[in-house]
C-alpha cells in the first residue's frame, strides 16, 4: 500500500532530492496493479526478496534510492516464527550484503521502514529520541536488528541508510491485513463504507499513529535528508499523533456520526491485546521534527485524511 502510493506521489512530483526520475524498479511478491505514471518508466519485479541473488538482481541498475518497504507484519511474524525472521531479518540481510557487494563506489541512499515495536516496556510518559530499544516481540526484534546492520553498513561506508520508525499507519485503504494493529484501521475505515468492524481491544487502549499520507511524505524527507545531519545515529523515530481507541471513535462519530459507531462490534482477543499492549503510546519525536519530518496534529484530521484520499470527500462531517 506505501509503495504504491509512494510510486503516485513520485509521479506527481517527478524528482527525488532535486533531481529527475529516470527509472523505477518496483519488486513485491505479487504484482502490483497498473498505474499510470508519468515521467518516468517503472519497471515491475515479481520477486522474494528473500531468495539467495534476487537482491543483487534488482539492483544490476545500480539505483541511487532504494526504498525498501517488504516486511512479514506484527501478528504474522509472531504467529509463524520462521517466515518472520526469513523476510524481515535474511531478506534484509541479503539486499544490504548486494549493495555492499555494488563495488566501484556504489553507495546508495538506503531508506528502512522500521516501527515503533522495537520499543517495549516499561515506557516513560513520552518516548524521547535516546529511549533504548527493548522489543518485546518477534516483529519488533526482527525490526530492531535491521537497524543495527543498516547503521553498521553505513559506518563502514557500505551505503547511506536511514532506518524511518513508522506509526501504526491509519487509516489504511483496501481491507484487513495480518497486523496486529490492523483494527486500528478497520474501526473506522469499515464504519465509514457501511460496513461492521471488530474492537478486539479496550477502548483505553492508547497507540502513536500517522496516515497514509504522513507516511509517505516521511519516505521522501527521509530519501533526502542530509546525510551529515544525521551523523552516526541514523535509526529516526517518526512524529505522530498519540490517542485512544476512545478518542478514535469520538473522531469517527464526527466525522460518520452514532450510525458510523454503532458499527463497531466489541469483541476481544486477547492475543492481540497481549502483543498491542507492548506497544508504546506517546512519543516526543524531536529529531524527527528539526530534520523536517510532519505529521497530523490531531486524529480528527488522519480521519480527513481518509475521506480525502479515498472516499473522495463523500462522506460529510457530522460535527454541528
Amino acid at each position: 500500500m506505501l509503495g504504491r502510493k509512494l510510486l503516485e506521489r513520485l509521479s506527481r512530483d517527478g524528482m527525488l532530492g532535486g533531481k529527475g526520475i529516470s527509472h523505477a524498479v518496483l519488486a513485491d511478491l505479487v504484482a502490483p496493479p497498473a498505474r499510470d505514471i508519468r515521467h518516468f518508466e517503472v519497471e515491475l519485479a515479481v520477486v522474494d526478496l528473500a531468495e539467495p541473488g534476487v537482491a543483487r538482481e534488482l539492483l544490476s541498475g545500480r539505483p541511487d534510492v532504494i526504498f525498501h518497504l517488504a516486511a512479514v507484519v506484527s501478528g504474522e511474524a509472531e504467529s509463524d516464527f520462521e517466515k518472520g525472521y526469513r523476510a524481515n531479518l535474511d531478506g534484509t540481510r541479503l539486499l544490504l550484503d548486494a549493495i555492499r557487494d555494488g563495488g566501484m563506489g556504489y553507495k546508495p541512499r538506503l531508506v528502512f521502514t522500521s516501527s515503533i515495536a522495537v520499543f517495549g516496556p516499561p515506557y516513560p510518559e513520552a518516548i524521547g529520541d535516546n529511549h533504548a530499544t527493548t522489543p518485546l516481540t518477534s516483529y519488533g526484534t526482527q525490526k530492531a536488528i535491521a537497524e543495527m546492520l543498516l547503521s553498521d553498513y553505513t559506518r563502514r561506508g557500505f551505503m547511506d541508510g536511514v532506518a524511518i520508525r513508522l506509526p501504526t499507519i491509519c487509516v489504511r485503504p483496501g481491507e484487513p491485513n495480518l497486523a496486529a494493529s490492523s483494527f486500528f484501521s478497520s474501526i473506522i475505515r469499515e464504519p465509514l463504507n457501511g460496513r461492521e468492524a471488530v474492537l478486539p481491544v479496550p477502548d483505553d487502549i492508547r497507540h502513536w499513529f500517522a496516515s497514509p499520507r504522513a507516511a509517505v511524505a516521511f519516505l521522501v524527507r527521509a530519501a533526502e535528508v542530509d546525510g551529515e545531519a544525521l551523523g552516526d545515529h541514523r535509526s529516526i523515530t517518526m512524529p505522530g499523533v498519540s490517542a485512544t481507541v476512545a478518542e478514535q471513535i469520538e473522531a469517527l462519530r464526527r466525522a460518520g456520526g452514532d450510525d458510523a459507531v454503532r458499527l463497531i462490534r466489541r469483541e476481544p482477543d486477547e492475543r492481540i491485546l497481549q502483543i498491542v499492549r507492548t506497544w508504546p503510546g506517546r512519543f516526543a519525536a524531536r529529531r524527527a521534527e528539526e530534520l523536517g519530518f510532519r505529521a497530523e496534529s490531531s486524529f480528527d484530521e488522519i480521519v480527513r485524511v481518509y475521506i480525502e484520499d479515498e472516499l473522495g470527500n463523500r462522506i460529510e462531517s457530522a460535527r454541528t
